[in-house]
């Protein structure tokens, strides 16, 4: 870009950093157990989680990427973040007090209990594949930001910010993870309005010609609005939204650990409508941030660099418009929303690795033995995201924010599939849902394969695999909404040839409003022996 960062915005930035390492040292004297170190002996508050909730759904991609969304396009990705409070809010009051009772640490745990240990086995490998992609996706945008206003160099960057996240999130547990979210959250709020402020007040106009501008070239609306699944309209990202904010809320770890980690049921509800509806505002500014971007440079007429991506124009702006401090003040929101979404992510392998794995294969393992694997899965894990993020930054980023998204999808694996046909439905049983997970690994492997273009021998692009009529042709963020209704239809149908299931009441939704109506008749609800104990 041709600026380098002033040495005060050099100081804040480290200061941020110093501040996140001394968060994570606080805490490292009381990770004597697992349940402390993955579930902080069930002893935060309420409002602490809500903020570590809204930390860790927000990151360098809500920083980078949804500015560069916002200023090349419209709003129509923020459409999927519109739909997570619509479902969490009839959700949140069976879910978390189901997962609170009916598991130890693993969300996994409850699709054992629900159909059997590969059902298990496979939602976890589902979810750590899933946050693997995107780990490496947040490590690339932030090294990207900051090589781009530093002029460091974007490898060295990489490795010292996987080191520093690497050593809180072992040293501190998810204790620090979740208090340093805090401190995240609060600068990362203040990060994006003073930027929304700068860009309203800065252009001659003012806010007036700044929202003008942005509907004169319709870069505030959510379209398009056509009912066709093969382009990216709003239809397809509503539908993405809503199996998105099942997938998160319902069977994600990284949250599932989070109403574990509360000091009750209540207060784990409380914490996760807190998170949530302080989610969707945050999106809405970044992305407001993006569009005030466009109106700016199209008011004042100021040339872009050739050849900038639109996740790049963001930190140009920072670099020549915003004076030293503030610039500091900002980046160093860009690095905490990627630390806490990081170190939130490695805590959360570690305690799958740990309970689905190595606790399953080694029943006599002390506490200590599992506690110490917990750290080493978290070191390897860190290492093996920042080997994906520099093969992002070797290989190039376009359309980064579309990645994210896509991996989302290909990865997700018909998970709120599985996770519905458990909680909706007493009928689906381990031999259908079997049968329904291999039709939607086929499924999701003809779509991939059929619609991902290559390099070409000759020159240009072409499909993976090329079936002419038979591809898929539908945009790829449905080909994760398909996956989950192939998975949910395909389960229940097959279960119908193999007897009923008899699963607990307290693991679906039925159960659960059976007990509140005995709770209101003040009458005992007769407990079922699980279906996954019946030989």
């Amino acid at each position: 870009m041709g600026n380098k960062l002033h040495v005060l915005d050099l100081l804040v930035l480290l200061a941020s950093v110093v501040i996140f390492l001394v968060i994570g040292a606080s805490f490292s004297g009381r990770q004597k157990s697992t349940h402390k170190y993955f579930k902080a002996g069930g002893s935060i508050p309420a409002w602490v989680i809500g903020m570590s909730i809204l930390a860790t759904l927000i990151s360098s991609v809500t920083f980078l990427a949804y500015p560069g969304a916002g200023f090349k396009s419209n709003w129509i990705l923020l459409v999927q973040g519109l739909m997570v409070p619509l479902v969490l809010l009839g959700l949140v009051w069976i879910v978390v007090p189901l997962y609170r009772e009916v598991i130890g640490l693993s969300a996994y745990e409850y699709f054992e209990k629900r159909f059997g240990f590969f059902a298990r086995i496979y939602s976890s490998l589902s979810f750590s594949l899933m946050h693997f992609s995107k780990m490496g996706t947040v490590f690339f945008l932030l090294t990207v930001g900051l090589a781009s206003l530093s002029g460091f160099d974007p490898y060295m960057i990489l490795w010292f910010l996987g080191l520093v996240i690497v050593v809180i999130t072992v040293i501190g547990g998810i204790e620090a993870v979740i208090w340093a979210d805090v401190f995240q959250g609060f600068l990362f709020i203040a990060a994006g309005l003073v930027s929304v402020l700068v860009l309203l007040f800065l252009p001659p106009g003012g806010p007036g010609a700044v929202l003008q501008t942005a509907w004169d070239h319709g870069k505030l609306g959510f379209g398009p609005y056509d009912l066709d699944f093969s382009k990216l309209t709003s239809i397809v990202m509503a539908l993405n939204g809503v199996f998105y904010a099942v997938q998160k809320y319902g069977t994600d770890q990284t949250i599932v650990q989070r109403y574990l980690a509360a000091k009750s049921d209540r207060a784990a509800i409380r914490a996760s409508l807190m998170g949530v509806l302080l989610c969707v505002p945050v999106w809405a500014v970044f992305m407001f941030i993006g569009t005030a971007l466009y109106s700016f440079y199209e008011i004042t007429k100021l040339a872009l660099p050739a050849g900038m991506k639109a996740e790049e124009v963001f930190p140009y702006f920072l670099m020549t418009q915003m004076p030293p401090g503030v610039v500091g003040l900002i980046l160093s929101g860009l690095v905490a929303a990627a630390i806490s979404t990081l170190d939130a992510d490695l805590n959360c392998l570690a305690a799958v690795a740990v309970e689905d794995y190595y606790g399953r294969f080694r029943r006599g393992a002390t506490d200590r033995a599992k506690l110490i694997v917990g750290k080493l899965v978290v070191v390897v894990c860190g290492i093996a995201a920042v080997l994906i993020a520099s093969l992002y930054i070797r290989l190039g980023g376009e359309g980064v924010l579309g990645i994210v998204f896509n991996l989302y999808a290909i990865f997700s694996g018909g998970i709120v599939g599985l996770f519905l046909l458990g909680l909706l439905t007493r009928r689906a049983n381990r031999q259908g849902v079997l049968i329904g997970i291999l039709a939607c690994v086929v499924f999701t492997a003809w779509a991939t394969l059929t619609s991902t273009q290559i390099p070409a021998s000759g020159g240009g692009k072409a499909l993976m695999l090329d079936l002419g009529r038979y591809n898929f042709t539908h945009h790829t963020y449905m080909l994760g909404v398909y996956s989950h209704l192939i998975l949910f239809a395909v389960g229940y149908v097959a279960s119908l040839f193999f007897p009923a299931g008899n699963p607990a009441r307290n693991l679906t939704v039925h159960g659960w409003l059976d007990k509140r109506r005995a709770a209101a008749k003040n009458e005992p609800v007769a407990e079922k022996r699980p279906e996954s104990l019946v030989r």
